[in-house]
């Protein structure tokens, strides 16, 4: 997918000679990704603000790594695997080693590559199961930068979560500890399989959004299509999300996220999918839209009838809610039972 980048990066030669070199030696930094952080709001409370809010930098997908791995480990990322294993053992492409302090270099790109080893810190904990102290965040970012802290976790944050679409939520230990938590709830939040592993909602929110932009129905081939858009291929195990086929085609329609049928009419017999009762009731058209305008930055044409759409979605469902509340308070009044009570 082509990125664009905002204009007023263009002319500084030197940072850009600096990336260039960075990049040669296999140490790339996903600078668009910060970028994206700062101008895509994280919430929509209502559809006109959705399609104005729209990004101009695209971020960082889901074919990309944290940051570029080695090439033994890039090589790992795409080996076609007839298993269904994760292999969440493996470590994580290896961050780019860059000073803080590299003379002669922006302030601005500093701070993104401090972003780069935080999300990487985080995204590595989460794998493991290991605890986010925010001291040993503050020795990843340095005392230099320590006064920024709680920007760059915010910009930090939104990173993770349009790529991984889990929420950075701060615990109640005293040690001010933070955890990654799963805009669904999938198995293991968000890792699927029991252990270890890396958190598989932003791969069930994309597919979710390739669903409702087929108008709610996709067929194998459409979604696959799309899927390749982000590297991600069946048959070829993902780095983040291990082999795709057996967790879109078998996994989520087990757990009841995806619904899956055979086209009618079909010859050899071919299958679509349409959300499961667990998406509908877990998500909303809404919150898919908003996660697909953070993450995507090519926007289907249709997108603003979608919109409206999932907008009439959310008051038919506020209004029936209304009801239901209004019915039991009805019951109670008259000291009769209420639906739970019975």
């Amino acid at each position: 997918m082509p990125r664009r980048r905002k204009s007023k990066r263009q002319g500084r030669q030197t940072q850009q000679q600096a990336q260039g070199e960075t990049q040669s030696r296999g140490h790339a930094q996903a600078t668009a990704a910060a970028a994206a952080a700062e101008s895509t709001p994280s919430s929509f409370p209502q559809c006109e603000d959705l399609l104005q809010s729209l990004p101009d930098v695209e971020p960082r997908s889901t074919g990309q790594q944290l940051q570029e791995a080695p090439p033994g480990a890039t090589a790992s990322t795409h080996t076609t695997s007839d298993e269904a294993s994760d292999d969440e053992d493996q470590d994580m492409p290896r961050t780019a080693e860059v000073p803080l302090n590299t003379e002669g270099s922006h302030k601005g790109y500093l701070v993104r590559n401090v972003i780069d080893l935080l999300e990487h810190f985080l995204v590595h904990r989460y794998k493991l199961k290991q605890p986010m102290l925010k001291e040993d965040m503050l020795k990843i970012i340095g005392e230099e930068y320590e006064y920024q802290f709680p920007e760059i976790l915010k910009k930090t944050a939104k990173r993770i979560e349009s790529l991984f679409a889990v929420d950075l939520k701060e615990g109640d230990s005293p040690r001010r500890s933070y955890d990654l938590v799963s805009k669904l709830k999938l198995p293991n939040n968000g890792r699927v399989r029991p252990g270890r592993g890396f958190p598989k909602t932003g791969l069930v929110m994309r597919v979710l959004g390739i669903i409702l932009l087929q108008d709610n129905c996709a067929t194998e081939e459409d979604m696959w299509k799309h899927l390749r858009g982000m590297s991600i291929y069946p048959g070829r195990r993902h780095f983040f999300y291990g082999e795709p086929r057996k967790l879109i085609t078998q996994t989520l329609v087990r757990l009841k996220y995806l619904e899956c049928r055979q086209v009618p009419g079909s010859d050899p017999p071919r299958c679509e999918f349409l959300w499961g009762p667990k998406a509908h009731a877990e998500t909303s058209r809404m919150k898919i839209l908003e996660f697909i305008a953070n993450t995507e930055k090519e926007i289907p044409s249709a997108f603003p009838s979608f919109c409206e759409e999932a907008l009439q979605d959310e008051e038919e469902k506020a209004q029936v809610r209304a009801a239901a509340n209004l019915g039991t308070t009805g019951h109670a009044q008259k000291g009769l039972p209420t639906s739970t009570e019975v």
